[in-house]
């Protein structure tokens, strides 16, 4: 589980293609600090298994079906990518609840620039703009934004000066695609519902 505040602007060192999978080098000195084979570090909001750690990388073999659902194969050597690492239990939760999980890809529509931050415009497949609302919770590449606007095809962020310089959404320009992380808690909520769960039921039987 991640909470979507980046720890880390790494680089993407090297990519071996393999039979219906990739294998990817990447920096990011602050996340291998303590990782070993097994660990779990957050990759543009993509969840992957670290193989193996040296010298501040670390290696991660991504399949056929996160490339498929993800911005990921798309990345080359010289790549910049925002690293995180799982949440520590008892820690301080500072975004929200993210699984790594992509949901879908979108792509940045627009940026307007102001003076103290910078709002985006970005696609939002269809299948996904019923978990978005005004003042939720998304996950962009990793990062826990809150929604300004949400419409049918489309949501907004706005991004303070730290996000652009220290994630890749400072970096990314228009027509360029982003992994997509919607809240799970809607997910779940849905499920229930269309299952005829009724909440207030349950609450009633469990007391």
């Amino acid at each position: 589980m991640f909470t979507g505040i980046v720890e880390e602007l790494g680089e993407v060192t090297a990519v071996e293609q393999l039979a219906e999978a990739s294998r990817f080098r990447l920096r990011g000195p602050v996340v291998t600090e303590g990782a070993k084979h097994g660990d779990s570090i957050a990759v543009n909001g993509v969840c992957l298994t670290v193989v193996e750690t040296e010298d501040g990388e670390f290696t991660a073999d991504v399949m056929q079906e996160t490339l498929n659902r993800s911005s990921l194969g798309a990345l080359a050597a010289g790549s910049r990518v925002n690293l995180e690492r799982p949440m520590a239990l008892g820690g301080r939760l500072g975004g929200h609840l993210v699984q790594g999980h992509v949901d879908g890809t979108g792509r940045i529509i627009s940026r307007t620039p102001s003076e103290h931050w910078e709002i985006v415009k970005v696609s939002l497949p269809e299948n996904l703009a019923r978990y978005v609302v005004e003042k939720g919770s998304i996950t962009v590449d990793g990062v826990s934004l809150t929604v300004v606007e949400a419409a049918a095809d489309y949501f907004t962020i706005s991004l303070i000066p730290t996000t652009l310089a220290l994630t890749t959404l400072g970096i990314k320009q228009s027509g360029d695609p982003v992994n997509l992380e919607v809240d799970v808690l809607a997910k779940y909520v849905e499920r229930l519902l269309a299952a005829g769960v009724n909440p207030l039921h349950a609450k009633e039987t469990a007391q």
